[in-house]
């Protein structure tokens, strides 16, 4: 067969697609072991040349800022698609789907949350930060959460219960399951909601029973 003579462009293009997701792809499960692994080792993983990762990042940072983008825009579809009609069942889910995303790039994600790219992670998650206002804005008028406390500053308390469990999770053998669990019952203990209440509450909303 013959081939058409865009053909072969075609087919480096989708080569150089598939390489570079094999590099990001090998960058989250390096970084994840060792947050100061080199541009070699991720190659390595990737079974590709330092040469080929040029071909893509030309700097180490360059290839982190992309991988945080990645990881990124994929907590926040993964927030997005979170809905409940009560406020407080809704901040516990937004929470432990919070949890979910980073649970499994620990040392990944505590290396960009409380490192060098902490700045740039902020505010790539400001949408984010802005749901939590507004579900706490709500929840405080219609008397389902807390209202001593901002709406700002209870969002960040919220976001915050998340990566509490996630440093501990780092420090000792915490299955996913026990995470979720302790970042509902966290955030529910912020929004002002009981030990009895809360686990009443964990107890009968889907996506928080275990």
């Amino acid at each position: 067969m013959t081939e058409t003579p865009d053909a072969a462009p075609r087919t480096r293009r989708r080569d150089a697609e598939q390489n570079r997701a094999a590099l990001l792809a090998a960058a989250g499960a390096v970084l994840n072991r060792d947050p100061d692994a080199s541009l070699d080792e991720i190659a390595a993983a990737a079974g590709l040349s330092r040469r080929a990762v040029y071909g893509h990042f030309p700097t180490r940072d360059a290839l982190i800022h992309t991988l945080l983008d990645q990881r990124v825009r994929r907590v926040l579809a993964a927030v997005d698609r979170v809905e409940h009609p009560d406020p407080a069942a809704l901040l516990a889910l937004i929470g432990v789907t919070l949890w979910r995303e980073v649970e499994a790039v620990r040392v990944a994600a505590q290396f960009a949350m409380r490192g060098p790219y902490q700045h740039e992670l902020a505010l790539g998650l400001a949408p984010l930060r802005e749901r939590l206002r507004h579900v706490v804005t709500v929840g405080a008028a219609t008397g389902r959460i807390r209202d001593d406390i901002a709406p700002a500053t209870l969002a960040r308390l919220v976001e915050g219960a998340a990566l509490t469990v996630l440093d501990e999770a780092a420090r000792s053998p915490l299955d996913a399951t026990e995470g979720e669990r302790l970042v509902a019952l966290s955030v529910l203990a912020i929004a002002g909601f009981g030990a009895h209440d809360a686990r009443a509450l964990t107890a009968a909303t889907p996506g928080l029973e275990a």
